[in-house]
């Protein structure tokens, strides 16, 4: 799958369906996740991944890293998106771009992704819907 089936398949997944707001829907929370990880996991997990999703893991945003609670990861995601993202459209959008990503990368690295992120993170896994 190229970046743009997997853009399409996020907006299939509940997520923006307009090309230009999926880019930076995607990137905004895959910004947010890259943030959260540790260790060697964001570059492995970028490593899975194409080429246009590998930058926002990896680059620093000069912003505190994002802590436990859910609720301030969404707000920071939907304050991110703009475009006057809900905090729950920003679940159901970090849903779609974290189940599209599951169809690129390992069950592996989807655990070691999930096992770094806490307890709390557990409803950005839940399935979205799809069109």
């Amino acid at each position: 799958m190229n970046y743009d089936e997997f853009l399409t398949r996020v907006g299939q997944r509940g997520g923006p369906t307009e090309r230009e707001h999926a880019d930076a829907a995607t990137k905004q929370i895959l910004a947010a996740v890259g943030q959260r990880l540790a260790g060697n996991e964001p570059r492995d997990l970028a490593s899975q991944l194409p080429a246009e999703l590998q930058a926002p893991l990896l680059r620093p945003t000069g912003q505190a890293e994002i802590g436990d609670d859910l609720d301030d990861f969404l707000r920071r995601v939907s304050d991110r998106e703009g475009r006057g993202c809900t905090t729950e459209q920003a679940l159901t959008h970090a849903r779609a771009v974290l189940s599209s990503i599951a169809e690129f990368v390992s069950a592996g690295e989807i655990h070691d992704l999930r096992s770094q992120l806490p307890t709390g993170y557990a409803p950005l896994f839940e399935s979205p819907q799809q069109s």
